[in-house]
Formats: structure tokens, sequence, C-alpha cells
């Protein structure tokens, strides 16, 4: 009955910026728009993301350990690929550390402080 993930949506200060950004550095296409300014970021592999205006709640502090939803995880075929594609384009990555259940990752963020994941599995 259930299926998996259709979409992960992550509430933006400039949703168009952001979706922009998603598109420019990490292969997403536009999927949809609406007039409410609310994105849907297509993936290489057909997985969405939404990219939705914020509204006037202060962020809070979080780490990867915070409760509640922590980061965005993106598997790629290769992590020094990858690692080396972002920083080309000025994107700094944390060094590369051990994935829980195998692989390696590395940590980043995006313009709004949102944590992401390159993970490379076995």
């Amino acid at each position: 009955m259930f299926l998996g993930i259709d979409h992960p949506a992550v509430a933006a200060e400039r949703p168009e910026t952001l979706a922009q950004w998603y598109v420019d550095n990490l292969g997403y296409g536009v999927h949809t728009h609406t007039e409410k300014n609310v994105w849907i970021l297509r993936a290489p592999d057909g997985t969405l993301l939404e990219v939705m205006p914020r509204d006037d709640t202060p962020r809070p502090a979080r780490t990867t350990w915070t409760p509640g939803w922590s980061h965005l995880a993106l598997r790629v075929a290769n992590l020094e690929k990858a690692s080396r594609e972002l920083e080309s384009k000025g994107i700094p990555l944390a060094p590369p550390v051990p994935a829980i259940g195998g692989g390696m990752l590395r940590n980043f963020t995006d313009p709004e402080g949102n944590m992401l994941q390159i993970v490379q599995r076995g």
C-alpha cells in the first residue's frame, strides 16, 4: 500500500532563488511552479523536492541530532567526483565521514542553511 517517499519539502525565505540553486548545483529540473511560489523539482532519478515559501516562524538552531527532520541525503555514484563538482561551484563541504549503514558521506548546506549530505554507498 505505501510505496515510499514522494517528496520532502523545504520552506524557504526566497523559494525561487533556492529552487534555482538546486537546479544549478544539484541537477534538479523544474517539474512544477505554482502561482503561490511553490516549486516542485525533479531529480535525475525521478524523486521530487518541494520548495515553498516560509512563514514568519523563526528558524530554530539545529544540529544533525536535533529532534525532527534533520537533513536531506542525496545519493551519488562517486563521492570524490561529486565533491569536486560542488567545490568547483564554491560550495564548501565537511570532510568525508563513514555513513551509518555503509559507505561514505560529506555534509554541506544550501544557501539558506538547510543541511544536506552527499552519500556514496558500497
